[in-house]
């Protein structure tokens, strides 16, 4: 889904909309802000792109990411959950990967971890899109978390 389209769905719902971003280094929140008007949906969005930045910006536990990894959908959903109690949203989004190049066999380039959480709860899916290049891993990503957020509005 377009932003564009995302943004009146839960403008139309009243909805406001918060980002936890690590590999994509704040291009969803670029996404919904290129749409002139979005200050009235999108309220803030976190660039936790270090370890310490997601522990002091997003509370995520420490002991979380020395036993899952930052690659993982636990560290997701403790991003997810974090940004939705940081912020006056109703809905966030999450992602954490391996953007390349590199990887490890346990951790491969391309996989991407995402959660979104609702004041209901959280959901968390992980996402394999390949060795295609670092441009691209971030920019399925963007397109993932965009239709993410649309699914669950």
């Amino acid at each position: 889904m377009a932003a564009e389209d995302l943004l009146k769905a839960a403008r139309a719902k009243g909805i406001m909309i918060s980002t936890a971003e690590s590999c994509t280094g704040g291009l969803i929140a670029g996404a919904l802000t290129a749409v002139p008007g979005s200050s009235d949906v999108f309220d803030r969005g976190f660039v936790t792109y270090s370890n310490s930045a997601k522990e002091e910006m997003l509370g995520i536990n420490p002991e979380t990411l020395e036993t899952y990894g930052a690659v993982s959908e636990e560290i997701a959903a403790e991003m997810a959950d974090g940004a939705l109690a940081r912020s006056k949203a109703q809905i966030t989004v999450s992602v954490t990967g391996i953007a390349g190049p590199g990887g490890s066999e346990h951790k491969p380039e391309g996989r991407v971890c995402f959660g979104v959480a609702l004041v209901g709860g959280t959901k968390t899916e992980t996402v394999e899109f390949g060795a295609i290049g670092r441009d691209a891993v971030r920019q399925a990503t963007v397109d993932h978390a965009l239709a993410l957020l649309a699914s669950n509005i």
